[in-house]
């Protein structure tokens, strides 16, 4: 019953965005942290609507998405345009019609069919939580939770709506909500925030606000949803150019009219024509939809790889990535640790103090199975002699101990450089030795006072060293080489010892692990900066500093890419460019990334980077068969302006070229594989690209233009004529962005040249191709032959303009630099 009204709620929220639940009045409650809720109960808050489910669905329903593709600015200007042809009778005209609809039906099908893929994918990994109902324990999705449940909140877990400790004790972090990235210890009858995260210990909490009344749908909807300023560099693009064009396509339609219907003394069929032909031209009416749909497809890819994506700007970001940021735990290696060793120090005398492994043995039993270390050591150490602790501290991430309180004294668990603080370098050489095997080593050791869970004050006696490692991964080296290979750079940021890390990055592969540094010797911003360009490999890092470390690569120029799995990893994911997560590690880490690898397999990184450059590469280069078209309209009808012409092509020319020259070509070529590093600014390298064809289009037709009124060719065979020069030029330029040339780019490009062909000779009429008389056939032969060798020099024009552009910007760099250094 309960399972069935959460899914009828489900199902209306997402047939209705504006869905909030009608809510009834309940008896509230506080039941025992023990047995929680029982069915009534349970039944009574579902029939009330008191769940736990969000404002607002997590993506877009359909009804938006086929909304968003037909109510777009350019599909206004193309139904406008199709209006004025119809009204002046010129049907034939209409051929590009048929053209936008079925754009907008590829790009209304690939979203709907990205969308189910994905929502299932997401509905997999819903966030889930352990809850109490009739004294026993279940693991639902959060949505499901009601208010008064009460929910068992551990180590990684994101609270997921408002509580009140009830029995227990956490160390909670609040930065998503405060930015401040103390932990703060709760006790039974704080507050837990939603959207704030466990760092440790274990805690019953009855959940007091939930649903729309707590911070957690709009925090999970932020961490999940693309904002306007963060989109990729590609979008961003594409964005500009839209904008420039619907901006400029009417004061130039309205222009070219008015020339031609007033000034020219053309009819008002032709001038309408005329007109509608140029701005069809300039419109890049299937460039967008390409990326979009291509980026929808690369969604779908992804996700059968088991790789879910938060949003679209992360495939394109990490295909530009030149620095990786990895943690040494659940990337490099396995997300589990095994004690390798007990080693007694120089202090523990085994004469007149308890075996070591049972006072070991009493600590591991009092502290709960909050993280992999303390689950590993209470693997090793099951014996102890039965004393109960009177207080414990969970494990800090900040100061990196825990800690036990007897009777007779108090024990501490952590690191040795917390631990032992000042007196760390005594024992160093003994501890540096067994880190240089690639162990974690831990300290056990009695301190002299009750510890707290802040920082250390008393003295701590080691008794004992703890050796633990993770065993790592066997795909990790194959990973890390191909990343080299590809020019990206490894960061290896962990919180452990350097020395360990440094030898478990040698083991993976990882190019420069030799060079390593302690983080805590880090002490300022400027030599924060100096170091992550310096070092490969950093230990003992601070939560705070990994958010440092991904700002000071940011802000050298580079594109960060970061991995985590842990609470501690969360302040940093959220910074860095493109952010990425084993969905084996915390909720809190998953919600905050980007990309969520489902199956937590590193491995998987290399064909995720390709398909993003797969993405972006053939995206550019079909952009740029776009942008000829264009560019070309645009400059054409500033032609046709200054000197007083018509413009020389019909609306149903237009469509053809569009086409089998760049349309149909395009999309196949987006689909293609492209294992190209990318280089450079999208835009510009489509610019530059497009430019000479464009520039070549915009000679051969003008001139074919002067010339054939010079002759006194009719216009209807210019326009034919013009129609064939641009074909040609098209299929020269989708010849030279194809290169180097393979089967499939063969036979696309022999069927578009065979299918225009077709069109030209059989579909004529429709397509406004008539014959060519001998003067017109004379010049369309003498311009044929001549746009080869002015597209040739054109190209070899713009990359020397590049090269010294390129060239100067690089001295005004150095001079730059040079100046600041001196």
């Amino acid at each position: 019953m309960i399972e069935r009204l959460a899914g009828i709620r489900r199902k209306r929220q997402e047939e209705d965005t504006e869905y909030e639940p009608e809510r009834l009045p309940i008896r509230r409650c506080i039941p025992d942290y023990h047995m929680g809720l029982y069915e009534e109960e349970i039944l009574e808050r579902e029939e009330g609507g008191w769940t736990n489910l969000p404002v607002d669905p997590p993506s877009k329903t359909t009804k938006e998405i086929i909304h968003d593709n037909i109510f777009t600015y350019f599909n206004l200007i193309f139904a406008i345009l199709g209006l004025l042809l119809i009204l002046v009778g010129a049907f034939r005209d209409l051929t590009f019609l048929p053209v936008i609809i079925l754009n907008t039906l590829i790009g209304i099908v690939q979203e709907v069919r990205a969308k189910n893929v994905l929502d299932k994918m997401t509905m997999l990994h819903a966030p889930k939580a352990t809850v109490v109902r009739n004294g026993r324990k279940r693991v639902i999705a959060v949505e499901d939770l009601v208010i008064d449940d009460i929910v068992i909140f551990k180590a990684g877990n994101q609270i997921c709506a408002d509580a009140i400790v009830e029995h227990g004790e956490v160390q909670v972090n609040e930065s998503l909500l405060t930015g401040e990235a103390d932990e703060i210890t709760k006790h039974k009858g704080d507050m837990l925030m939603s959207g704030s995260f466990i760092v440790s210990g274990e805690c019953h909490a009855r959940l007091e606000k939930v649903g729309a009344d707590s911070y957690i749908s709009r925090l999970t909807l932020e961490a999940k949803a693309m904002k306007d300023g963060e989109q990729s560099e590609m979008i961003r693009s594409l964005d500009k150019l839209v904008k420039c064009v619907g901006i400029a396509i009417i004061p130039i339609g309205f222009i070219l009219f008015i020339q031609s219907f007033f000034l020219n003394d053309e009819g008002f069929r032709s001038s309408v024509t005329a007109m509608v032909a140029a701005v069809i031209g300039m419109v890049p009416e299937g460039l967008y939809l390409l990326a979009s749909v291509a980026l929808a497809v690369s969604a779908v890819r992804l996700a059968k790889q088991k790789v879910l994506l938060h949003d679209m700007k992360s495939i394109e970001t990490l295909a530009r990535v030149n620095v990786l940021c990895v943690d040494k735990t659940g990337t490099i290696t396995e997300n589990t640790m095994k004690v390798q060793g007990l080693r007694a120090t120089r202090l523990y005398n085994k004469e007149t103090m308890p075996p070591l492994k049972g006072l070991i043995g009493d600590f591991a039993h009092a502290m709960s199975r909050d993280n992999i270390t303390m689950e590993a050591v209470q693997a090793y150490f099951q014996k102890s002699t039965g004393r109960k602790a009177q207080k414990i501290t969970s494990f800090s991430s900040e100061y990196k101990y825990s800690s036990a309180t007897f009777e007779e004294s108090s024990y501490v668990l952590g690191a040795p450089e917390f631990v032992l603080r000042d007196d760390y370098p005594a024992y160093e050489e003994e501890i540096e030795k067994e880190a240089s095997k690639g162990y974690r080593v831990l300290v056990f050791g009695n301190c002299e006072e009750t510890p707290d869970g802040r920082a250390l004050r008393g003295k701590v006696t080691p008794l004992a060293y703890i050796m633990l490692a993770n065993p790592i991964r066997k795909e990790a080296p194959q990973t890390f080489a191909y990343f080299e290979e590809q020019g990206v750079e490894v960061k290896v940021i962990s919180g452990d010892n350097p020395v360990t890390v440094s030898e478990v990055a040698k083991k993976a592969g990882i190019a420069g692990a030799d060079d390593f540094v302690d983080a805590a010797t880090l002490t300022t911003e400027e030599e924060i900066r100096q170091a992550v360009q310096k070092y490969t490999v950093f230990g003992r890092v601070t939560p705070s500093q990994k958010r440092q470390f991904v700002k000071a690569l940011k802000s050298a120029g580079h594109t960060v890419a970061m991995t985590g799995d842990g609470v501690n990893d969360v302040l940093a994911l959220k910074d860095a460019d493109c952010s990425i997560a084993m969905a084996s590690g915390s909720d809190a880490a998953a919600q905050a990334s980007q990309l969520v690898l489902l199956e937590s397999d590193f491995s998987c990184m290399p064909s995720v980077v390709l398909e993003g450059r797969r993405v972006v590469n053939n995206i550019q280069r079909s952009a740029s068969l776009f942008l000829v078209k264009n560019m070309f309209s645009f400059l054409l009808a500033i032609f046709s302006a200054v000197f007083m012409i018509t413009y020389p092509l019909e609306p149903s020319q237009v469509s053809l070229i569009s086409m089998f020259t760049i349309g149909v070509p395009a999309f196949f070529l987006a689909l293609e594989p492209n294992k190209s590093m990318i280089k450079g600014h999208f835009l510009t390298n489509v610019f530059l690209k497009a430019l000479p064809a464009a520039l070549t289009d915009v000679l051969a037709v003008g001139a074919l233009v002067v010339f054939g009124e010079t002759f006194g060719v009719n216009a209807t065979d210019i326009s034919t004529a013009a129609t064939m020069l641009l074909a040609i030029v098209g299929f020269m330029i989708l010849y030279r962005i194809s290169r180097p040339m393979n089967k499939i780019r063969v036979a696309v490009l022999l069927l578009c040249i065979c299918a225009l062909l077709f069109c030209s000779t059989v579909l004529n009429k429709l397509f406004a191709i008539t014959g060519m008389s001998a003067e017109c056939i004379m010049l369309f032969v003498v311009f044929s032959i001549a746009t080869e060798p002015v597209l040739r020099y054109l190209t070899m024009f713009v990359r020397k303009l590049k090269y010294f552009y390129d060239r100067i910007r690089r001295n005004l760099v150095l001079g730059k630099e040079a100046k600041e250094e001196g």
